[in-house]
């Protein structure tokens, strides 16, 4: 397979200038460079405060996100969630589509063109056209399979979203390629809120299923006039010969994994809805995407802040290491008391978010928590494997491990939703060490190196899981329920925070990466992270 990093031998021909000009809007600049990638040495600061502000911006996000689920759940029917999950199941894979990974392309590149970014943005917008089509006339056919008339128009809503994403995905690349995080940050907290304030309305107007297919179409609108707005690019007409090829290649390659990946982390939703009904859906789909909402959130921030400054590190093997150390370290302490949480407290949690009707779904969710430990573990790497040109690697990944997924849902399919729930935990608990193990080969990361970075927040839960079952007796009679998990809550997670802070000794690691970020209050903004 090609090498996605390699470029075209005719694109190293040009002379790439870059410009002294602001970066606005600016059309058919043919050869000539974006200004506003990042410098070497202004990366470190960059993305220590882009991962705290994105980081912070997906809480909001996760808040809002929660929120309208928590509202939604008490103002709509099981059947509803039910029939939505039916159609995203097959417009969610043709979102995978939707950039063909040419805003990944976008931002990986050593160097682009105004020429380049123009053509990908026609191409782009080509293919959300051609989705949202596909999307209208595919209805027809899942309305069939789901045996659900409802399905057709619902289908043919949710397939417009798609020429919102065509529209914007270079100008998000661009913002992301610049490190621009705090505007993209204010885009995204606000294109939530806006779908999440109009899903809620329709909800409570008594539109049913139609406000979950407003909250999905809503976020994209409002992000596309905001990146357009935030850029004040204006796209060139395509060009020809704007050396293209080598950028389709690497996000072909990313597209096909994607694809490979979504078929398999959605069997589950198409089997159960297929087999057992919309209102088993209903329930099993609820507590997937609550038990995957923060894996999600801190994944997406991962990579929207740590793949630019990868890619700026492909070059520089010793120093892609100790970044991507740092970040992963980061990243497992947040996700690791999430998982254990939702393992210890999964009646209340249902309960708090998603009311009494919905307690059924307490067994799956609980079932469900290994998954997000094991994406914790293996995404990053995703990201790591992408920057550096390993595009074909992460391919042959997915290739091998969703088909044995795949397989054991079927034999768990037998037992209903909380056996396909247990086939998936335990499929991918079994793959995460093999992942790693392939993932890294070739890098200077070791599985020592993988262990360390996690073992301060394992021992830490482990003491905070401790002290929170020695007190259950007591705090298990705590009422009302919302009193109760936050008493749960305070205890596992602040004896967490203290053990990973003092016993672990992590908290110059944190204060480290607060003064880099120049929001440490009593630090300098020239202080860097040690070993960066």
């Amino acid at each position: 397979m090609q090498n996605v990093n390699s470029h075209d031998t005719t694109a190293h021909g040009n002379i790439e200038l870059t410009s002294t000009r602001p970066n606005v809007s600016q059309v058919g600049e043919g050869t000539e460079a974006w200004q506003g990638d990042v410098a070497p040495k202004d990366l470190t600061r960059k993305t220590a405060r882009g991962a705290l502000v994105s980081t912070g911006a997906q809480a909001g996000v996760l808040v809002l996100r929660t929120g309208s689920l928590m509202v939604l759940a008490r103002l709509l029917l099981k059947e509803d969630f039910g029939l939505v999950n039916m159609a995203t199941a097959f417009t969610g894979f043709l979102g995978l589509l939707r950039d063909a990974g040419l805003s990944m392309a976008t931002v990986q590149r050593v160097s682009i063109t105004r020429a380049q970014t123009s053509t990908l943005f026609w191409v782009n917008l080509a293919v959300g056209g051609l989705l949202a089509l596909l999307a209208a006339a595919t209805a027809p056919l899942l309305t069939a399979f789901y045996r659900e008339p409802r399905l057709f128009w619902v289908t043919v809503a949710l397939g417009t979203s798609f020429v919102f994403h065509g529209a914007s995905a270079q100008h998000r690349a661009m913002l992301q390629r610049s490190m621009r995080f705090t505007v993209l940050a204010v885009i995204d907290i606000a294109s939530i809120a806006f779908s999440v304030a109009v899903g809620i309305g329709m909800a409570v107007a008594g539109r049913g299923y139609w406000a979950l297919v407003a909250t999905i179409i809503g976020q994209p609108a409002v992000s596309l006039l905001g990146v357009w707005l935030a850029t004040g690019w204006i796209p060139g007409m395509p060009q020809r010969r704007s050396h293209i090829r080598s950028m389709l290649a690497y996000g072909g390659a990313v597209t096909l994994t994607n694809i490979i990946a979504y078929l398999g982390n959605n069997a589950d939703k198409v089997l159960v809805g297929r087999f057992w009904g919309a209102e088993a859906l209903g329930i099993y789909g609820r507590a997937y995407q609550l038990i995957t909402l923060p894996i999600d959130n801190l994944n997406s921030t991962t990579g929207l802040v740590g793949f630019p400054a990868l890619s700026r590190l492909q070059n520089d093997p010793a120093r892609l290491r100790t970044y991507f150390l740092k970040g992963y370290s980061l990243f497992l302490s947040l996700i690791i008391p999430i998982t254990i949480g939702c393992a210890l407290f999964p009646d209340d949690i249902i309960l708090f978010f998603l009311g009494p009707k919905w307690h059924e779904v307490a067994g799956i969710f609980r079932l469900l928590a290994p998954i997000m430990l094991a994406y914790a573990f293996c995404n990053p790497f995703s990201w790591l494997m992408l920057a550096g040109g390993r595009a074909g690697r992460n391919l042959k990944i997915v290739m091998v491990i969703k088909p044995v997924l795949f397989l054991s849902l079927v034999l768990g399919l037998q037992h209903g939703p909380q056996g396909v729930a247990a086939a998936f935990s335990i499929t991918m608990a079994l793959a995460t060490v093999p992942i790693l193990l392939w993932a890294k080969h070739g890098t200077l990361i070791t599985m020592g190196d993988i262990l360390r970075a996690a073992a301060p927040s394992f021992i830490s839960i482990a003491i905070g899981a401790a002290a929170t079952l020695a007190v259950q007796s007591i705090v298990g009679r705590v009422e009302p329920p919302v009193a109760r998990l936050a008493a749960e809550s305070t205890i596992l997670f602040g004896v967490y925070l203290f053990s990973l802070l003092f016993i672990m000794k992590q908290k110059p690691l944190y204060v480290a990466l607060l003064r880099e970020s120049g929001l440490w209050p009593l630090g300098s903004r020239r202080t860097t992270v040690e070993g960066i």
